[in-house]
């Protein structure tokens, strides 16, 4: 097998199915395109969380598919991840006043994926600190970023456009911190490099509400990209310790069965790494081992045609480097 070939016959299959599937909405003046629905639930008193879509960003939705929570004290309010729009950030800050006249005092990002941090900018002029880990740092700092960004503003145009900046953190951690406001504990934990290097999951004790980020995805297939699986599994493992009620994961609805969603994230990386890991082992070429996987568990799950195959591949060649 030439890997080199196979990724670029592989991107290139999913480039096109993802363009093939991108739902970008024709409108008029006389007939705009229609918000999609942003409304908090509450999930304790004082925690609320919005619910992106199960879609891929486009002009239609705004770039709202992914999931962004906040927590209301009498010293201010901390919101977790940012969105995917400078538009969805302001209509959250909108929806946030609706709850309370507390400003918001801080932003903390579970990583920096394009749909939670490009609503940054709003929060940023609304006066918050923005908290991340400073693995981020040189994603922030890259081509990749860039050339990201670039794109959105095409693709995701009006509402990315050449006024959407990225954005530093204002506080780079470096591990797992804690603090209070108003009363209420934080527990900010770092379990990267899993989904991302920068990973941070956001834990609120006396509430027992657990704010996930990517590390979960609820009734979908994960978007695994360059993860760090075996990793991305552990802190699974570790999550799963917790004394949690609810999880807000970073896309899919709130969950209050906090095994049984964690464990799907958990068994469907679980089950590339055994199918890959074979494969590679037994140097058997990508598409005949792909071909040959028993999917028939996952298969039904929202995205499965567009995410799973370069999810089996990026795993495939992590599995080859791993050394199995």
């Amino acid at each position: 097998m030439n890997p080199a070939g196979g990724l670029a016959r592989i991107l290139i299959g999913t480039l096109l199915a993802l363009a093939a599937a991108w739902p970008v909405q024709a409108q008029s003046p006389s007939q705009p395109a229609q918000e999609p629905a942003l409304q908090a639930r509450e999930l304790a008193p004082g925690a609320w969380y919005v619910e992106g879509l199960s879609a891929l960003g486009s002009p239609a939705n705004q770039n709202f598919i992914s999931n962004a929570g906040f927590v209301v004290t009498p010293a201010g309010v901390v919101v977790i991840d940012a969105l995917g729009s400078p538009a969805l950030a302001q209509r959250l800050l909108a929806e946030i006043r609706r709850h309370t006249a507390q400003p918001v005092t801080h932003v903390i990002l579970t990583h920096y994926h394009a749909d939670h941090i490009y609503g940054l900018q709003a929060f940023k002029a609304a006066g918050a600190k923005i908290v991340a880990h400073q693995a981020a740092r040189e994603y922030l700092n890259s081509d990749t970023a860039r050339l990201r960004l670039q794109a959105s503003r095409t693709e995701l145009a009006p509402w990315i456009d050449e006024q959407t900046r990225l954005i530093p953190a204002d506080e780079w951690l470096t591990g797992d911190t804690e603090f209070s406001l108003g009363g209420v504990r934080f527990v900010v934990k770092a379990v990267g490099p899993s989904h991302t290097p920068e990973d941070l999951i956001v834990y609120l004790p006396r509430e027992k509400v657990l704010f996930a980020g990517d590390l979960v995805f609820r009734n979908r297939i994960p978007f695994v990209g360059q993860a760090d699986s075996r990793q991305w599994i552990k802190a699974l493992d570790s999550l799963l310790t917790f004394d949690t009620k609810v999880i807000v994961p970073g896309h899919g609805g709130v969950s209050t069965n906090a095994r049984e969603d964690m464990e799907l994230t958990r068994d469907y990386l679980t089950h590339l790494r055994k199918v890959m890991g074979e494969a590679a082992r037994n140097l058997e070429p990508w598409e005949a081992a792909y071909q040959a996987a028993d999917w028939s568990r996952f298969e039904r799950l929202p995205l499965f045609r567009l995410a799973n195959r370069m999810n089996a591949y990026n795993t495939y060649l992590l599995m080859e480097r791993e050394g199995n």
